[in-house]
């Protein structure tokens, strides 16, 4: 009889990478029960429902962020898209589809965030 396979890992561990406990930290310290809700929904059901893989639904998080004008969140899904597979060009691709729902000013800080995420070496995996 052979083992059970090893669970595979939330999607907010490989979206947080070796931030996980950072930002799980920056959640619970503004409020304890926001920090369950965002890790227990948004992330353990959310993110975990079958229907697209972690790089898309990523990617679409990056969008979703771009329209809502969210520069940490932004940074942090930026990061995640990297950690889940996406490519420079795919992210960028992403934040093009924008200009045209959203326009050029929110595009335009979209891609101040992927710029920065590049200069802090905050892309590399993790």
């Amino acid at each position: 009889m052979s083992d059970p396979p090893e669970p595979s890992p939330h999607a907010r561990e490989t979206i947080f990478g070796a931030h996980h406990d950072r930002i799980l930290h920056r959640l619970d310290s503004l409020d304890a029960d926001l920090a369950g809700y965002v890790k227990d929904f948004a992330y353990d059901t959310v993110y975990d429902h079958a229907g697209l893989d972690l790089k898309t639904k990523e990617l679409i998080a990056c969008a979703l962020l771009v329209s809502l004008g969210s520069p940490p969140e932004l940074r942090t899904h930026l990061r995640g898209a990297l950690n889940a597979g996406a490519t420079e060009a795919e992210v960028r691709a992403t934040l093009l589809m924008c200009i045209p729902y959203l326009g050029f000013p929110r595009t335009i800080a979209g891609f101040e965030q992927l710029k920065a995420q590049f200069s802090s070496g905050a892309s590399e995996k993790g």
